[in-house]
């Protein structure tokens, strides 16, 4: 068979992708609802058509909408923790079929599971893979098998896989024997500085507050943060903990309560836009004390507006190479106590300030959409990557790429 080229200075075809296994986008919460919001908003821009295919109990609409020309379409799902992902996934690759897009793009292990199904469709398949979802505290010994299955189903049975941290892609590789291709997350310019009216209505005094955000799931270990707080006794001094629980549970009990018996804990609930950039523009520091990250957005984010940044010594954390300084032992609350304590009375403006230029510069949307792209021309070609192909790539490019047809 012979794939027809256009003759020189046509116009491309316009290609259509459509996403699935997200809650949705805009500011919804999340990492991966974050990335999507990034990757299809700049897609449009570049003449593709894209559709994101959400969790309808996520979304502002329960009718199709489009956001920066991006087409946002709610497709049922229950609210459940252990199958709201799956029945999402199964739901929207049919939605997905009838649509007959060039590419599907299937986010996470867990609706990588329904790889094989969207192949039976017929579409053409990139999986992402965000992250070892089965090392997450919530699950239980079940669930960690069907991610483990997942994670199985999404590297052998797509077209193209992308992993977004160096890690990712080498476990990929040992596991499955398939390749992967590095695409990392990104991060926004941030917006001029913005001004205090959200931290005044909170009663939160700008460079008197420790930061942290993400949703309220027990890998994040919101505990430890606010005992460690609590070992500060300073006053004058305030945790502000910005994030919510999708699914009310007794982990999201637990810290609410810790917070309430804690003076100066402030839990705003999830934010974003003009709150979310206001409170990482004007903290502190900020503390990530994960004990399970994939690539850790919102470090890059806080990173990127110049807040100082404390994170766990997981192995996503110190993929960042921020110097020793700037991590502690998981779990080990006097050592974080010891540490924030440290870097509050440290802060280094210009030191600041140089880190958030560098983060932009080497984790801007526009390189990764480029590469994605990229991705996304392999992928429709059946090529995986370190197959032999007839376009003029060298042997540089492909041992850059790595792994199998």
């Amino acid at each position: 068979m012979y794939t027809l080229i256009p003759p020189i200075g046509a116009d491309p075809p316009e290609r259509k992708v459509i996403f699935v296994g997200l809650r949705g986008v805009p500011e919804i919460q999340g990492g991966v609802e974050t990335h999507v919001a990034a990757i299809s908003a700049r897609l449009a821009e570049r003449g593709w058509q894209v559709e994101v295919l959400g969790r309808a109990p996520y979304l502002a609409s329960q009718q199709p909408y489009i956001w920066k020309g991006v087409t946002v379409t709610p497709v049922w799902a229950p609210r459940s923790k252990s199958f709201e992902a799956l029945a999402h996934t199964a739901l929207g690759l049919i939605v997905a079929a009838r649509r007959h897009p060039d590419l599907v793009h299937i986010h996470a292990i867990g609706p990588a599971l329904l790889t094989p199904l969207a192949r039976l469709l017929g579409l053409h398949v990139v999986v992402t893979h965000h992250g070892f979802d089965y090392d997450r505290q919530k699950w239980g010994r079940f669930a960690k098998s069907i991610l483990r299955t997942g994670e199985a189903m999404g590297m052998l049975f797509s077209h193209a896989n992308i992993g977004v941290s160096k890690a990712i892609v080498d476990t990929v590789r040992r596991k499955f024997s398939v390749g992967a291709i590095f695409i990392p997350n990104g991060v926004e310019n941030p917006p001029p500085k913005p001004g205090t009216s959200y931290l005044d209505g909170i009663q939160v005094t700008p460079q008197r507050y420790i930061l942290s955000v993400g949703r309220i799931v027990e890998e994040k270990r919101h505990l430890d943060l606010i005992n460690a707080f609590a070992r500060l006794n300073d006053p004058g001094l305030k945790l502000v903990i910005a994030g919510a629980a999708d699914h009310a549970g007794p982990y999201q009990r637990e810290v609410e309560a810790a917070a309430a018996a804690t003076p100066s804990v402030v839990m705003t609930g999830f934010q974003r836009g003009q709150a979310l950039f206001q409170l990482y523009r004007h903290a502190a520091l900020f503390v990530l004390p994960s004990s399970h990250e994939g690539m850790p957005m919102v470090l890059l984010e806080a990173l990127s507006y110049g807040v100082p940044c404390l994170a766990s010594d997981i192995d996503a954390n110190l993929a960042l190479d921020l110097g020793a300084e700037n991590y502690f032992p998981l779990g080990a609350v006097d050592a974080l106590a010891a540490a924030m304590r440290a870097k509050l009375a440290a802060r280094d403006p210009a030191q600041s300030a140089e880190r958030a230029a560098r983060t932009i510069d080497s984790f801007g949307w526009g390189t990764i959409v480029d590469r994605t792209m990229d991705v996304y021309e392999n992928a429709l070609l059946g090529w995986r990557p370190g197959s032999v192909r007839h376009d003029g790539a060298g042997p540089a490019k492909r041992a850059e790429l790595g792994g199998r047809r």
